[in-house]
C-alpha cells in the first residue's frame, strides 16, 4: 500500500496524467469533426476508452490508499464526479451526458498546483464578489425603474417593461452597440438622455466591474502571501532543527573518544 501511495504521489505519475488529460482533450475535440470521425473514428473512440480506464484505475487506487479520507478533499470529489459521469451510458434520455465528457479536461486543474492556487484564489474571492453583485443589483434595479418610466412609452421594445429595461441596461453596461444601437436613438427623442446613461456606464462598467478585478487580484495576493509565509515558517523550522543537530554533533565530538576531554 505504501508503494501504491508513493506511485500516486510521484511527480512522474502527475506528468503522465497531465499528458493523458491533454491528449484526451484533443481527442474529444476531434470527435466533433465529422470528417475526422469518418476516417479515424474507431481509433479515437478506442483511445478515449483506454484513457478513461487509466483515470478509473487512478481513482480506484486513491480510494484504496486514502479510504474514507478520499472524500474529505474537494479535488478528489471533483475527480470522482467527473469520472463517474463519463462512466454513465450516454444513450436514450442520458444522451446529454455525452457532452459532459469534456469535463474531464478540467481534471488538469487537480494535477497542476499552480492552477489549484488560481482556483483557490477565485473561490476565496467569492464572498467579496457577492457584495459587488448585490451593489450591481441595486444599481440595475433603480436604473431599470427610472429607464422604464422615462423612456418606456417612446421605446417600448427596449424599455417597455422592467425586464426589457434591465436587459437593455445590461447591454449598455457591456458596451455592446450601446451608443449607435440604443443611446443615440433615444437621444433623438430625449436630448438629455445622456445625463442618465453616462452616469450609469460610469457606475457599472468603469467602477463596479473593475471592483471584481480588484477583489480577485487581492485574493490572489493573499494566497501568494499565505504560501510565502508557510514556506518561510517551514524554512525557519528546518534551520532550527539543523542548529540543534549541529549542537548535538559538537557535543558528541567534545565528549566522545578522541575528543579534547578524553582521559589520557
Amino acid at each position: 500500500m505504501n508503494r501504491l501511495s508513493s506511485l500516486l504521489e510521484s511527480p512522474r505519475t502527475e506528468r503522465w496524467l497531465t499528458v493523458l488529460i491533454i491528449l484526451n482533450a484533443v481527442i474529444l475535440g476531434l470527435e466533433t469533426d465529422k470528417d475526422v470521425m469518418a476516417r479515424i473514428g474507431p481509433l479515437l473512440l478506442a483511445l478515449d476508452s483506454a484513457i478513461l480506464c487509466v483515470f478509473v484505475a487512478e481513482i480506484v487506487a486513491k480510494l484504496l490508499v486514502q479510504r474514507t479520507t478520499f472524500f474529505k478533499s474537494a479535488w478528489n470529489v471533483f475527480d470522482f464526479i467527473v469520472i463517474a459521469i463519463a462512466l454513465v451510458p450516454a444513450s436514450g434520455p442520458l444522451a446529454v451526458l455525452r457532452a459532459l465528457r469534456i469535463l474531464r479536461v478540467l481534471r488538469l486543474v487537480t494535477v497542476m498546483p499552480s492552477l489549484k492556487r488560481v482556483v483557490g484564489a477565485l473561490l476565496g474571492a467569492l464572498p467579496g464578489m457577492g457584495s459587488i453583485v448585490l451593489l450591481l443589483t441595486l444599481i440595475f434595479y433603480v436604473s431599470a425603474v427610472m429607464a422604464t418610466k422615462l423612456y418606456g412609452e417612446t421605446f417600448p421594445e427596449w424599455f417597455g417593461s422592467l425586464f426589457a429595461s434591465t436587459y437593455s441596461l445590461f447591454q449598455i453596461m457591456t458596451l455592446e452597440s450601446w451608443s449607435m444601437g440604443i443611446v443615440r436613438p433615444v437621444m433623438e427623442q430625449h436630448p438629455m438622455a445622456w445625463a442618465f446613461f453616462v452616469p450609469f456606464i460610469l457606475c457599472t462598467t468603469f467602477t463596479a466591474l473593475n471592483l471584481f478585478i480588484g477583489v480577485v487580484v487581492q485574493a490572489m495576493q493573499d494566497g501568494v502571501g499565505g504560501n510565502e509565509s508557510a514556506t518561510a515558517t517551514n524554512q525557519d523550522a528546518v534551520l532550527t532543527e539543523l542548529r540543534a543537530l549541529r549542537a548535538e554533533v559538537a557535543a558528541l565530538r567534545r565528549d566522545g573518544p578522541g575528543g579534547p576531554t578524553e582521559q589520557r
